[in-house]
């Protein structure tokens, strides 16, 4: 039987097994320089970060090593977001509070040392934000591990940095308000039926269609983020063919990204709750 570790490393796998994803890397489709085995080594290499998670450490911890071992192969960043998302999640599965609220009551618990931690895993990899202006804040994650001293002078905690950014980042959104699109998803998951690469395709497709990609407004703008919900919204009303799309946003590098972090936590979810495989 998998541990809740286990359990978030093979989310992982389905996530990016899920196709197709429109924008994403799938089992069909690559990028030029970010490819199905990226992902794949992301996911071996994170294990290692989701154990301590499941083991007690630290929730920052437990994320800066995730991130650490994803980063161990050529692709770059392949999977922060979804870390970001599981490490709270496998935390409170580990303890027997996987819910809502059990989850919040982990996130409200991090510390000072766990923004500390969150800020030096952004020196493992390049996280796609914008280029740093010379009157950014001191405590802008493009700082990396030089934002440390500003959060300890600050007292700033993990769960402060993420209500900061939760108004533009969905992934921060998830944080402070309970996972709940992610428990949401997961219940899609465990009433659908068929491989779990088109269960996990037909969510995606479902959360891109509920609202704007933050990752997309971030890469490509407003209009481009708009357009994909549109789009996805289409895919669900069957006036657009979901592989069509899929390769028309992998050519325009329309990149839901955080919509993929979405289904990685909701397939984590799902697993915990009985989803087979």
């Amino acid at each position: 039987m998998r541990d809740a570790a286990e359990n978030g490393q093979l989310a992982l796998l389905l996530e990016v097994s899920g196709t197709p994803k429109p924008g994403n890397v799938d089992r069909h489709r690559d990028y030029d320089d970010l490819r199905f085995e990226h992902f794949l080594a992301g996911a071996v290499g994170s294990l290692r970060g989701l154990r301590m998670a499941a083991d007690g450490a630290a929730v920052g911890r437990a994320f800066e090593r995730a991130v650490a071992g994803m980063a161990e192969q050529s692709g770059g960043n392949t999977q922060f977001g979804a870390l970001l998302m599981l490490t709270p999640l496998v935390r409170a599965a580990a303890t027997e509070r996987l819910s809502p609220e059990g989850t919040t009551a982990v996130v409200e618990a991090t510390t000072v040392d766990d923004a500390c931690d969150f800020y030096r895993a952004f020196d493992h990899v390049d996280v796609a934000v914008d280029d740093l202006p010379d009157d950014a804040d001191a405590l802008d994650v493009r700082r990396g591990s030089d934002a440390v001293e500003t959060l300890r002078e600050r007292g700033t905690t993990l769960y402060d940095v993420m209500e900061r950014s939760a108004s533009v980042d969905g992934v921060a959104a998830e944080w402070t308000n309970g996972f709940e699109r992610s428990f949401e998803a997961a219940e899609w998951l465990l009433e659908d039926d068929g491989p779990i690469y088109r269960r996990a395709s037909r969510a995606f497709i479902r959360l891109l269609a509920e609202q704007p990609d933050t990752f997309v407004v971030t890469r490509n703008g407003e209009a481009a983020a708009e357009e994909a919900t549109e789009r996805a919204r289409a895919v669900l009303d069957g006036s657009e063919d979901a592989e069509e799309l899929a390769e028309e946003f992998r050519d325009r590098d329309i990149n839901p990204g955080t919509t993929a972090d979405l289904t990685a936590a909701a397939l984590f979810v799902a697993l915990e709750r009985g989803m087979e495989v």
